[in-house]
């Protein structure tokens, strides 16, 4: 096994943070020029899960293509909705107390049965996604 010097160890170093660097810099200009495939929204539908084991005021969150959907049961039937705000992109989620779908990042609340803006800096209401119930199995999305 050789020694090496100090200079030599120094020259290793350099040459080691150098490709380093340039790895750090060229790794995104790749992938920019060479991106994954996002789908948007998918076009089959998505399981959600058995209807009996969706209780009225539950809500579930699940991944929907590139964003995730937000999934209530409400009293007056299943409702689905992108889960991303229309105010700044934050994920909205199902508050059972006040019924209410609500935006942490700056109080935005929507309405669980139609998705429109109840109160708060949302511009617009949630998107709305099909919902199917099919052999006893919900299903969201899809082709119209």
């Amino acid at each position: 096994m050789s020694n090496l010097t100090r200079k030599e160890f120094l020259k290793v170093f350099k040459t080691f943070l150098s490709i380093t660097g340039l790895a750090v810099i060229a790794a995104p200009i790749v992938a920019y020029f060479f991106p994954s495939e996002l789908v948007e929204t998918p076009s089959e539908p998505v399981l959600v899960g058995s209807k009996d084991d969706f209780q009225i005021d539950e809500s579930k969150t699940i991944n929907y293509g590139r964003y995730p959907a937000l999934v209530i049961n409400t009293s007056e039937g299943l409702r689905a909705y992108s889960a991303v705000c229309t105010h700044f992109a934050c994920l909205v989620k199902w508050n059972p107390e006040s019924r209410e779908i609500e935006c942490p990042c700056h109080e935005g609340y929507f309405d669980p049965l139609d998705g429109s803006v109840i109160s708060g800096p949302p511009p617009t209401p949630l998107e709305e996604i099909k919902v199917e119930i099919l052999d006893g199995q919900i299903y969201i999305g899809g082709e119209a």
